[in-house]
């Protein structure tokens, strides 16, 4: 079946398996979230369902989406996704979905806003090789060097690694693994790193590589 929740990350950290073996893992607060709307195959063209998560004030939501959370009876939510499943037939509107759908040794995908580095050039932002800083080169070791043919075709082709904005890009991360889940603090540890910063919203998903 498939599971989805929204969380937020909290940062990194490590714990011990039972052999004393250090692992690294990403904590993240994962929900609860709450089924706000449910999509449906006849109505909408495709099956799914939008989870709210992270409680906000009524008074901070417009008339509109007030009436889109009163509709799932469920209270007002700071971020919204959409899951799409083959079946959701198992949710109703206003469910509480709890991060106990997971279990430690799940393998899960990992979906979030990667970190904003500014304005790159190709060196840094896709790992191009500098020309060498020694004798005859000049001071433009980390410079761009010829960036089209000569007389064909005359042109930068499309596609090509130029400076530019870095990071800050939608990124998923597949087959990691939870190594911890805490229901009580509504926490789940996963192996590795996820993508964001600390406090960013991360959706994560099972594997739909991996069972």
């Amino acid at each position: 079946m498939k599971k989805g929740i929204i969380g937020k990350k909290v940062g990194m950290t490590q714990i011990f398996d039972q052999q004393g073996k250090v692992i690294p893992v990403t904590v993240v607060e994962a929900g609860p979230c709450a089924v706000v709307q449910k999509k449906t195959l006849e109505n909408d063209g495709y099956d799914a369902i939008q989870l709210g998560f992270d409680d906000l004030k009524a008074s901070r939501v417009n008339r509109p989406k007030m009436g889109h959370f009163r509709k799932a009876d469920a209270a007002p939510k700071r971020f919204l996704r959409e899951f799409r499943f083959d079946d959701c037939s198992g949710f109703e509107l206003g469910k509480i979905i709890k991060v106990d759908v997971f279990e430690a040794g799940d393998f899960v995908d990992v979906c979030g806003t990667s970190k904003g580095k500014g304005f790159a050039g190709t060196i840094k932002r896709y790992g191009n090789h500098t020309l060498k800083a020694s004798h005859g080169t000049g001071p433009v070791a980390r410079h761009a060097g010829s960036m089209a043919g000569a007389s064909d075709p005359s042109r930068i082709p499309k596609g090509k690694k130029m400076p530019g904005h870095m990071g800050h890009e939608r990124v998923t991360i597949q087959n990691l693994v939870v190594a911890k889940v805490d229901v009580e603090n509504n926490l789940i540890a996963i192996k590795g790193a996820v993508p964001g910063p600390k406090g960013g919203v991360v959706i994560i998903t099972n594997s739909i590589k991996k069972s």
